[in-house]
């Protein structure tokens, strides 16, 4: 039996700000894609765990599916992961599905020119290729450490240690100076499916067995409903 998580969160809320951060894209959108980097994916994180054409991490092995694209620095996705998050991670443990993790990039705009979405999300590839077992726990602490938006966010030296304290080797230091993965960041970052109704790429979102949610309609704060229930079987 599923764990029952405590539904505290306003997705209402949620809905508005998600919708917000779409409006902003698209008024920005001239400026993402021309700071994209989308001349090629760069270096590739070659990895089992890494789907270089998707660009998913996944973790676990089940046969049924659930994607997250989420943007390290976005607070809706901090809710998201705190209201779903244990759930999603007991469908891994039990075998149900597999979940894939797409850290992509939206609000570079939003840290004061350190581009700490692009980094946050290179920081994750790192310890995927790194040992992907290390992913559920720096998921964990970077939510726990979220700095807020129109902050620099965190330094490298921290994504670092939060590298290492969920258990990745020292190796992931200089993949993370250098931004090893960045350029395949903004590549992954353009295939972000559109929630239905949407109009532009917006985090989180959601996807069952490939099928996208609206956050708006779909999203209800309860784990049970809207992605348990969407499984087969």
């Amino acid at each position: 039996m599923m764990a029952a998580v405590r539904k505290s969160t306003n997705w209402f809320a949620i809905g508005v700000t998600a919708a917000a951060v779409v409006v902003v894209l698209i008024v920005g959108g001239v400026v993402w894609f021309a700071n994209s980097q989308a001349a090629g994916p760069g270096t590739l994180p070659e990895t089992s765990a890494v789907n270089t054409e998707t660009g998913a991490i996944s973790v676990g092995t089940g046969e049924q599916t659930v994607d997250t694209y989420v943007d390290f620095m976005c607070p809706v996705c901090n809710s998201f992961e705190q209201a779903y998050g244990p759930t999603l991670q007991q469908l891994v443990d039990d075998g149900t599905i597999t979940l894939n993790i797409h850290p992509i990039s939206i609000l570079d705009r939003a840290s004061q020119g350190t581009q700490y979405s692009t980094r946050a999300a290179n920081a994750a590839y790192c310890v995927a290729v790194d040992d992907a077992a290390n992913i559920p726990g720096f998921v964990t602490a970077m939510y726990a450490q979220q700095p807020s938006e129109n902050t620099s966010g965190l330094d490298d030296a921290t994504l670092t240690s939060i590298a290492t304290t969920a258990g990745a080797s020292d190796a992931v230091s200089s993949c993370i100076a250098d931004g090893t993965y960045s350029r395949f960041v903004a590549a992954m970052t353009q295939k972000t499916p559109v929630q239905p109704g949407g109009q532009g790429v917006a985090t989180p979102t959601i996807a069952v067995n490939g099928t996208v949610l609206a956050n708006q309609t779909d999203l209800t704060g309860d784990p049970q409903k809207d992605i348990v229930a969407r499984l087969d079987g």
